[in-house]
């Protein structure tokens, strides 16, 4: 049986997502203790979650009972934290699922989504897995949203249904003013904003456009600020009609009893989460200040948990100046990320870790700057 011939072209044709390589994986590769690896490639919170969310994960839970399926305790605390009504917030198993859902909802086949490149990556995911036309709008040298040219694009595109824009953006961590989120909130189709990385910008988000707006959708995660990246839970701002919608696509049962019940303690210890975010921003600053020192690397202002690098030199022969420095890195325990892909090439971004870390990182590129360069 020709199996690959029953799977949907669409779906052969796809490109797979590139995750991150696990540190076991990286330490075998170099003969380092896995112990030993400094871990900056995922914008992971390296303080990890509250120890009431600890405590949550060590009570007995039902696991032979399915979870509540409208998470009515799991909302209830996000709306407390997030001053957000509880009819309006879906939650998910990471902020991923709630970009699932909502392209299921307004993308056919055919039609079509506007990306704002360089970006997180699962935005072009999201067209391929609906069967939607990918439609990139560059952004500016600096990362700037080009407004003027995402209004010509909905106007000229046909189907033009969904527009994802990340505030603040990954990779580069710039944050957009309220003027260009205004400006995007009021085009004739449906926008999500991804505001995983808001609560390190220290300004309000599109919260506001949101409720007024039935067309603004906002998505925000516990992966960064709450440290439960592998406990997999999001949360969105929908307008009802299009939340009762999303009802209808969601999987009954996530996240799961486990998850609500870490992030309902996590919600609950706002000095925690207060202090983490606190430490995170102070060693964005300080890193970028010691990233500033090295003639060689251009670090970009960021309001997320991350710094993104322009390398500006390398050995003699190297292509993607972005790729040596990352490899360079890693041979020295310390990961990072790098993306191959128009307009990063040369850059590396490096997520915040602790002092501790961020002392590694520059005596490393110390070290790379007289050993190789």
């Amino acid at each position: 049986m020709d199996i690959d011939g029953l799977i949907t072209p669409r779906v052969r044709a796809m490109a797979a997502y590139a995750p991150i390589t696990p540190v076991a994986v990286v330490a075998r590769r170099h003969g380092l203790a896995p112990e030993s690896i400094i871990k900056l490639d995922a914008n992971e919170n390296p303080y990890g979650p509250s120890p009431r969310a600890i405590e949550a994960l060590a009570r007995p839970v039902d696991a032979h009972r399915y979870p509540d399926p409208d998470q009515t305790m799991l909302r209830a605390a996000v709306a407390g934290f997030s001053g957000w009504p509880a009819e309006r917030i879906l939650c998910g198993a990471g902020a991923d699922e709630l970009l699932q859902w909502v392209g299921s909802a307004f993308l056919d086949p055919g039609d079509a989504l506007i990306d704002l490149p360089p970006t997180f990556g699962m935005y072009r995911w999201v067209a391929d897995i609906t069967g939607a036309r990918h439609v990139a709008v560059p952004r500016r040298a600096d990362f700037g949203v080009d407004v003027a040219a995402v209004a010509r694009t909905v106007a000229e595109t046909p189907r033009a249904k969904l527009l994802i824009v990340a505030n603040p953006n990954n990779p580069d961590g710039g944050l957009l003013s309220p003027e260009t989120l205004q400006a995007l909130a009021e085009l004739p189709i449906a926008v999500v904003v991804d505001e995983a990385y808001i609560d390190f910008a220290g300004v309000p988000g599109a919260a506001s456009w949101a409720m007024e707006r039935p067309n603004v959708m906002v998505l925000r995660t516990f992966s960064k600020l709450a440290g439960l990246a592998g406990l997999r839970a999001g949360y969105g701002l929908f307008h009802p009609r299009v939340a009762a919608q999303l009802w209808k696509l969601k999987q009954p049962y996530t996240p799961s009893s486990a998850t609500s019940a870490a992030v309902i303690a996590a919600l609950g210890d706002v000095g925690h989460l207060t202090e983490t975010r606190d430490r995170i921003i102070a060693e964005r600053e300080r890193l970028l200040a010691g990233l500033r020192d090295f003639g060689w690397l251009t670090p970009l202002p960021s309001r997320a948990n991350f710094l993104l690098c322009r390398v500006g030199r390398a050995p003699i022969g190297v292509a993607a100046a972005g790729r040596w420095l990352r490899d360079a890195l890693e041979r020295r325990g310390i990961m990072v990320r790098y993306f191959d892909r128009e307009g990063l090439r040369d850059c590396v971004r490096i997520s915040i870790g602790t002092p501790e870390d961020g002392r590694a990182v520059v005596d490393a590129l110390q070290a790379i700057a007289r050993e190789e360069l």
